[in-house]
């Protein structure tokens, strides 16, 4: 049998907003205990470079998830590496299970559990994850040194992994399905200006070609959403880039989802349909989706249990 533990708050997920949550509940004398999830640090551990966090002018998204563990655990936070498999928001105290057998027993919950990178769901896709199809040049980039790869998408994702895939690469092909790119104008003009990279406009990719032994991606085949002709773009690497989903699986049938599954808050809170279970950082915001206002709302989220612990 598993153990309980038993908190005033818990929060689940450990990116900007959760430790954040964790370092303001903390110091209010709250004793929470964070636990981390399947990816601790959340999306900033496969970013690089971070040039907009106040305070860094460069700073490896890595380590600033480092440094915010270290903060979290330094103000009395208990940071637990474990994964809650379900959550049942029914009645309070709240009852979360985890992947370890432990089950935690809350007064107020905090979810921070971020967003996931979204796929184009292509069986050829599926078929050649890992072996030349990611999510994440920041993770996979160095294999592909003096080799051609592909990113899809148009909007900061997408540009940020095409730049820095020229790092590697000795070309970088971008498909977009539109005309223009979402991604922010500076981003834009870095890409433009690099002579690694090209962009194929109004188009998609419908098929991951490649060998059977060994498994590899050898082309893409592209098609043009205008006039429907087909092409193949060589490759050795093929990076999906079109953003992200909520990782809101645990909740989608007790709490108001909009947007695609992101949770509703009531504005200028983190208060979520049930009181005491409230919701910061990406999981909600659709609009913004940076690391410093996912903190700001993890700062947002424990004022909002402190007070709700308060009055109850």
């Amino acid at each position: 049998m598993g153990t309980t533990k038993a908190t005033k708050v818990l929060i689940i997920g450990s990116g900007p907003a959760g430790y954040t949550a964790a370092v303001y509940s903390a110091r209010a004398m709250l004793n929470p205990i964070l636990v981390q999830g399947l990816q601790p640090g959340g999306q900033l551990t496969i970013t690089t470079e971070v040039e907009n966090w106040p305070g860094d002018t460069h700073v490896m998204g890595p380590d600033l998830m480092v440094r915010m563990e270290e903060h979290a655990r330094a103000m009395g936070a208990e940071i637990i590496s474990d994964y809650v498999t379900s959550l049942d928001l029914s009645k309070r105290p709240f009852t979360a299970r985890a992947d370890s057998g432990t089950t935690y027993v809350a007064d107020a919950v905090i979810l921070a559990t971020g967003a996931q990178a979204k796929w184009l769901g292509l069986p050829s896709e599926e078929k050649f994850k890992g072996f030349g199809v990611s999510a994440c040049a920041t993770c996979d980039g160095f294999f592909y040194r003096g080799k051609e790869v592909v990113v899809i998408g148009g909007g900061n994702t997408a540009v940020e992994e095409a730049l820095f895939l020229t790092n590697f690469a000795s070309k970088v092909t971008v498909v977009h399905r539109r005309d223009s790119f979402r991604a922010e104008k500076i981003m834009q003009d870095r890409l433009f200006k690099n002579p690694k990279i090209s962009v194929i406009w109004d188009s998609e990719v419908t098929e991951v070609l490649g060998t059977e032994a060994p498994l590899g991606v050898t082309a893409v085949k592209v098609r043009n959403v205008k006039t429907g002709a087909e092409s193949e773009v060589s490759c050795a690497g093929f990076f999906v880039a079109i953003g992200h989903a909520p990782a809101s699986e645990l909740v989608k049938d007790q709490l108001p989802l909009h947007n695609g599954g992101y949770v509703v808050v009531e504005p200028g809170t983190t208060r979520t349909a049930i009181p005491g279970v409230f919701a910061a950082g990406d999981l909600t915001d659709h609009v913004y989706r940076q690391a410093v206002t996912s903190a700001g709302m993890g700062c947002m989220a424990a004022l909002d249990a402190e007070k709700f612990l308060a009055g109850h």
